[in-house]
Order: structure tokens, then sequence, then C-alpha cells
């Protein structure tokens, strides 16, 4: 089974979005996310990521806490996603050398960070394109 992981700065909006998104539309790959920094450790799903996936009615894990990735997700995972140009130069910098080749952009547009921004309606929509554009790169989808 493939394993995927996407990965924003604080774990809260993009990436949080991403893996619910992406669960809502594939059971045929294990979806995690993870955060650069640790600087919302613990930390629920935002609170604004939560409305849009109440509103679109994808299921989420009300209980999940912020988790910043680890030298052992960097082994684990086929694919580790960067939500904007400042994650993915930060996973390189962070991951060990023979494990760069698994990261990717999750657009060739960043996606814009709505905890700054607060537009997490626009978020979700480019979240959700992109997520059926990874399933149609993959070859997977239900």
């Amino acid at each position: 089974m493939t394993k995927i992981c996407f990965v924003c700065l604080g774990n809260i909006c993009r990436s949080t979005m991403a893996e619910a998104v992406m669960k809502a539309m594939t059971t045929e790959m294990e979806i995690e996310s993870r955060g650069t920094s640790g600087w919302e450790n613990g930390n629920p799903i935002h609170s604004g990521t939560q409305r849009m996936l109440l509103q679109h009615e994808i299921p989420f894990d009300k209980a999940k806490g912020s988790q910043q990735i680890s030298g052992k997700d960097f082994a684990y995972f086929d694919y580790i996603i960067g939500m904007d140009e400042q994650n993915i130069r930060d996973l390189h910098r962070m991951a060990p050398n023979e494990y760069t080749h698994k990261i990717h952009p999750f657009e060739e547009k960043s996606v814009p960070d709505p905890y700054y921004t607060g537009d997490f309606e626009s978020t979700y929509r480019q979240i959700t394109r992109g997520c059926q554009l990874w399933l149609e790169t993959l070859n997977l989808g239900d």
C-alpha cells in the first residue's frame, strides 16, 4: 500500500486538510500529515480547517494533534508532499540524503496558508483539486 504524508508548517491547517480530503477520496493508500516545525505540537486541527471539512462533509479525526515530521517518517512514507515552497526547502534540509527523492511539491503553485490569509475556502478548493491530481498521478482512487 502506498504511504503518503502531507506536510505544512504547523500541521494544523493545510496538511491536515489535505490528509482528510485525500482519505475521503481513496482507501487505497495510507495517508497522514505532519508539520516542519514543532510550534503547534499536540494542538488540534485549526477551527477554520475543521469548519471547512464539516461544511463539505469530509470526515476527520477530531482528536488528531499536530505532529512534527521525524527521521522515521522520511524512512516510512513513500511520498512526502510539501504544501508550499518553504515547506519543500525545509523538508530537504531536514531529510536524510537517502530520502530526499521522496519529497514532492503538492502542486506547482504553493498552497497559501489560511492561518495567515484567513481564506479557508480557497485553500479547500485548491487542496481538493490537488488531491485529485495526486490520485490521477498515482493511478489510485475508489
